[in-house]
């Protein structure tokens, strides 16, 4: 090995030695997939998101003596998931667009979280806008280029109906305001966004110019969305790093997938 390689691998050791001490600290950012966790419901019009659904093949018994397996479908965009550029019109033409055909080192690296909890908790339709992004980079320092943004909002805490929290005019919840997106994508320069209710948009965001201006702006410039996830008042606001790994799906539009952050531990 030269120096840079024995300086590579020494800090890889390093790192995996605080793991394993607890000076880095491994958080899973993941809701366990079940068939009772809920899917985005369309109008009926339109083609409808599969639930997770696992059919056991065999258990140790006549089917299979000394094996247990499932059978198991969903959705690519069933619980905690990644959506890639080609999930949205406005992405269908990007290079690399799929889950398949994205770079692994895309999936790992830095995050900035901003906490939009306090919001969320007194009203259902909460907007990240661009002066409450200003306001977080006063206390947290500019979001480098190439990094994850997650909008915090505790929804992960929510179970059931109240998690879709779906009304006569469609699901009410928090998520960002075109310019925003724009902020965070045009002047940032960020890899992805992430939150925790079932979309990277709002409920209503619908109603917005263009509509759902996350998935519309986000994956028209190629930048990726992760959404349900969990445990996001584990991480700092700024800090971590997180792994988004999707299945290597041929031509696939997203996948459901196993997040989790790098925090420094207690002991850091």
């Amino acid at each position: 090995m030269n120096a840079v390689d024995l300086k590579s691998a020494d800090l890889l050791a390093q790192m995996a030695g605080a793991i394993a001490s607890g000076s880095i600290e491994v958080v899973d950012l993941t809701h366990t997939l079940d068939q009772d966790f809920p899917v985005i419901i369309l109008p009926p019009e339109f083609g409808q998101c599969a639930r997770f659904r696992m059919e056991e093949i065999s258990a140790y018994d006549h089917r299979g003596p000394a094996w247990k397996w499932h059978n198991i479908s969903l959705c690519e965009h069933t619980g905690t998931h990644f959506d890639a550029p080609s999930h949205w019109i406005s992405g269908r033409d990007i290079p690399n667009g799929n889950v398949d055909e994205i770079p692994v080192n895309r999936f790992v690296g830095p995050v900035c979280v901003i906490d939009c909890s306090a919001g969320a908790r007194e009203n259902e339709d909460f907007e990240l806008t661009p002066e409450i992004i200003l306001d977080w980079e006063k206390s947290h320092g500019p979001i480098p280029a190439d990094s994850w943004v997650l909008m915090r909002t505790d929804w992960s805490k929510r179970r059931g109906a109240d998690y879709l929290n779906m009304r006569d005019d469609g699901p009410h919840s928090p998520g960002p305001t075109p310019d925003a997106i724009r902020l965070l994508v045009d002047e940032r320069g960020i890899r992805g966004f992430g939150t925790e209710t079932v979309g990277t948009d709002a409920g209503q965001g619908m109603h917005y110019t263009p509509p759902y201006p996350a998935h519309f702006i986000l994956h028209g410039a190629g930048r990726y969305g992760l959404q349900c996830l969990n445990n996001l008042d584990r991480l700092p606001p700024t800090g971590a790093v997180i792994v988004a790994t999707p299945l290597k799906i041929k031509k696939g539009t997203g996948s459901p997938l196993r997040v989790i952050a790098l925090v420094p531990g207690k002991d850091a």
